[in-house]
């Protein structure tokens, strides 16, 4: 079978066939209404690595994610008769922007249900794009049936965000433009909740490319995708750092093609941790934002080096809508697990000037106190001395044993917390 001219269907009477002529087209209707993001060379994140990586900055487009390329394909597809009765969608945010943003461009009503644990910038932001938010279900499978519901109710166009042909073209185009950018890379790495993205991505780069390798990733805490592909039976968690990949049902279009096109050593799963990871360090050493969804391919990545050691990498940023609390807490637990924000803990006489002595070792130590906390009473120690919880902001692990050895010479009983 040749690639290329490959057509593939779930169940003929259900869903149309795709190929990459659709792909392709959906590639024109996107020019000039959808940005062609870049894909460029990591060099710090390839000598980290261990492999030649590429990043694709899905997460530069105007609503902060590649869900608009399959929005604006799909709306752009509609009859009149369907504009006038508007749309409605369910989204945990990035699919709920795109069709928001492009149905306020072409004048039509969008009604976007969104499950309750949205973070809140991606309910404003799709508000500001002039859509009717519903908060409903606190699953995207809740969200569905509503918005299902509202269709029938108002007669409303309903846009799946992933299981529908014009939405997965449109999340293809993203593998034309890396395979134009960058035509040698030899693995693309791509985060999957319902499959959009990676069965488009897949579909294109290989009909363009046939030996290119294409890695699905999803968080252990949502391997819907996963267990359904590879016949794996991993539990399913309620909630995950990568809400945008936290899809409990695939699509029926994206399982199709990627039964013909992946194998089960093909599907990667990561932590919640390891995102974690890998937000800090997009934003720390490449300076972009990135939502955990947006991390997932990175955390893959750093979790199984030697997968990918030496190849030509395609990393997709598929977004960057991340609630600024969360954000906060991501960092400053990133900080904690580089060491260099610790806690460490001084038993010492209570006596007028010890405080200052530990300080002034700190000071010369060359760390920074953020926080300083007496305990007296909830300690075993002697009544006469007293534990000193020290927060430092450091240079690193090394330098915290640094810090501790010059209190421990000092006569001091420090230990890290």
């Amino acid at each position: 079978m040749n690639p290329a001219t490959a057509t593939v269907t779930a169940t003929p009477a259900e869903v149309p066939p795709l190929t990459l002529a659709d792909i392709e087209r959906a590639a024109e209707t996107l020019r000039g209404q959808v940005l062609d993001t870049p894909c460029v060379a990591s060099r710090t994140l390839s000598q980290i690595t261990g492999a030649e990586v590429y990043l694709k900055f899905e997460n530069l487009q105007y609503t902060a994610s590649f869900k608009e390329r399959g929005a604006c394909n799909k709306l752009s597809q509609l009859t009149e008769a369907e504009r006038r009765r508007g749309v409605v969608a369910m989204s945990a945010g990035n699919h709920a922007q795109g069709v928001a943003y492009h149905a306020q461009r072409l004048g039509l009503r969008a009604v976007i249900v969104m499950p309750r644990f949205t973070p809140g910038v991606k309910v404003d932001r799709t508000r500001g794009f002039g859509a009717e938010v519903v908060l409903h279900g606190d699953t995207l499978d809740e969200a569905r049936a509503e918005a299902r519901r509202l269709a029938e109710q108002e007669g409303l166009v309903f846009v799946h965000p992933y299981d529908d042909p014009a939405i997965v073209a449109g999340q293809g185009t993203v593998g034309l433009e890396m395979l134009r950018a960058q035509p040698d890379l030899e693995v693309l790495v791509v985060a999957t909740g319902g499959g959009g993205l990676i069965s488009g991505v897949t579909l294109a780069a290989q009909s363009l490319k046939p030996g290119i390798e294409v890695v699905g990733v999803q968080t252990r805490r949502f391997p819907a995708m996963v267990n359904a592909l590879t016949g794996s039976h991993h539990t399913q968690a309620l909630n995950t750092i990568a809400e945008g990949i936290a899809v409990g049902t695939p699509g029926q279009l994206p399982m199709a093609i990627l039964r013909e096109r992946l194998h089960p050593q093909d599907w990667l799963l990561v932590d919640e941790g390891d995102i974690e990871q890998a937000i800090v360090m997009l934003l720390e050493i490449e300076k972009t934002l990135v939502e955990g969804a947006g991390a997932a391919g990175l955390a893959a990545l750093l979790c199984h080096p030697e997968r990918f050691r030496g190849r030509k990498v395609g990393l997709i940023l598929c977004g960057g809508n991340i609630d600024p609390l969360l954000l906060a807490s991501i960092i400053e637990r990133g900080m904690v697990r580089a060491g260099r924000l610790v806690r460490i803990k001084v038993s010492a006489r209570d006596v007028p000037g010890n405080l200052a002595q530990i300080a002034r070792l700190v000071a010369d130590a060359g760390a920074n106190v953020n926080e300083v906390h007496h305990q007296r009473a909830f300690t075993l120690l002697a009544a006469q001395n007293v534990e000193i919880e020290l927060e430092l902001q450091t240079r690193g692990r090394e330098h915290v044993q640094d810090v501790v050895r010059q209190l421990q010479a000092a006569g001091f009983d420090a230990v890290v917390m």
